[in-house]
């Protein structure tokens, strides 16, 4: 099969590799139709990710037609359309049983390299990392999935692939994102980043509840996307005269939003352009892990007593501002998405018209055409927010 391929930094390429086979009787192998490019990928893409080998085929955000079944999946049959989720969970151990999907104790095949790097192992990810598992990813022709039961969601026929497709990662992202800030009736939400994560939080934070949402971003098609598709007032900081977190509280008369989400990571950009070079310097020496522009700007913004997310993706060690969250009596929650706690709602959501994900869609390209589409959505050109590829 042909599938996208890790060779090092800025070096992806569509190689081809053996078909992938049931290895256990839990597994399905999936015909992939459809898969997106993330903007966590981005990070692999541009090195910042530890673990990563020559080989490894990436990607974690698939879909497609069951082509054939393991002898101990009852929920599957061959011929059913799914969606996969990126995170990969036993459905049994005691995370499963609370639904913290994404913290799987069982699913990580190389669990020590994560509780080396992190004190504990989260659950395998398809395609992202030896941190992680090193599990082949959704970029290809064909997927092996992992305790199938557990994870994918049939979806009807009735729908496209593109109104679906987000299930996997960005739309329960979001929503998690958005769910996680506590938002009650009325609250002022502010939103760090209008990538397609920002725009799911944006979206989530109205269905929660919102009464206000500034979208702050410093690309014009991503802060039009924000006010055109998801109805938020938005701040471009790269053309604020003042300090960002003294905007926003000017914006709520004082207070701060009462909610914040950081949709960036690691890779995030400060006001300071010069600063902002010298710190990806940094990064690429590795003598600093992780850029702390968005999350330490939501700190210094949100309201005391307020509530920060954080779905932005962060894989090593980074300074915040840890006497202002302290001082202020912020709470901050984070975590990878317990995707399949969200998969029946989401689509409940979807089938009912109350949200159209595929708008989030800006390219689509062949799976040949993923090396030239990876640069164009990291330097976004064209436009580019979101790219799904069609195997």
């Amino acid at each position: 099969m042909k599938a996208l391929t890790w060779h090092g930094q800025g070096d992806v390429r569509v190689d081809t590799h053996p078909d992938p086979e049931i290895e256990d009787p839990t597994d399905v192998v999936i015909k992939v139709t459809s898969t997106a490019i993330c903007g966590s990928d981005l990070h692999l893409f541009d090195g910042f990710v530890p673990m990563m080998e020559e080989g490894d085929i990436i990607g974690h955000e698939p879909m497609g037609i069951v082509e054939e079944v393991g002898a101990s999946v009852t929920k599957l049959k061959k011929g059913d359309r799914v969606v996969v989720p990126f995170t990969i969970s036993c459905g049994h151990c005691w995370f499963c049983d609370q639904t913290m999907y994404s913290l799987c104790d069982n699913t990580n095949p190389k669990p020590e390299n994560a509780r080396e790097a992190m004190g504990h192992s989260p659950a395998g990810i398809f395609g992202y990392s030896h941190l992680t598992g090193g599990i082949p990813g959704g970029q290809a022709e064909y997927l092996r999935v992992p305790h199938a039961d557990v994870g994918p969601i049939v979806v009807p026929g009735g729908l496209t692939d593109e109104q679906v497709l987000f299930l996997s990662d960005i739309f329960p992202t979001g929503y998690m994102g958005a769910e996680n800030a506590e938002i009650e009736d009325g609250d002022t939400v502010a939103v760090w980043g209008c990538g397609p994560v920002g725009q799911f939080a944006i979206q989530s934070a109205w269905m929660l509840g919102a009464g206000r949402v500034i979208a702050i971003d410093r690309e014009p098609e991503r802060l039009r996307m924000a006010k055109e598709n998801s109805k938020a007032e938005v701040v471009n900081f790269d053309e604020l005269d003042d300090p960002l977190h003294k905007v926003l509280i000017d914006m709520t008369d004082g207070r701060g939003p009462d909610r914040c989400i950081e949709a960036v990571g690691m890779e995030a950009h400060g006001a300071s352009a010069a600063k902002t070079v010298l710190d990806k310097a940094a990064q690429a020496t590795h003598t600093q892990s992780d850029r702390t522009y968005a999350i330490n700007q939501a700190i210094m913004a949100c309201r005391k007593g307020g509530t920060i997310s954080m779905p932005g993706v962060y894989a090593g060690a980074g300074s915040i501002q840890i006497g202002a969250f302290m001082n202020k009596g912020l709470t901050l929650k984070t975590g990878q998405t317990h995707v399949q706690r969200y998969l029946q709602p989401l689509l409940d959501k979807i089938e009912s018209g109350d949200i159209d994900p595929s708008f989030i869609i800006t390219h689509t390209a062949p799976l040949d055409d993923a090396p030239e589409m990876y640069e164009t959505f990291r330097d976004k050109k064209d436009d580019c927010i979101k790219v799904v590829l069609k195997p």
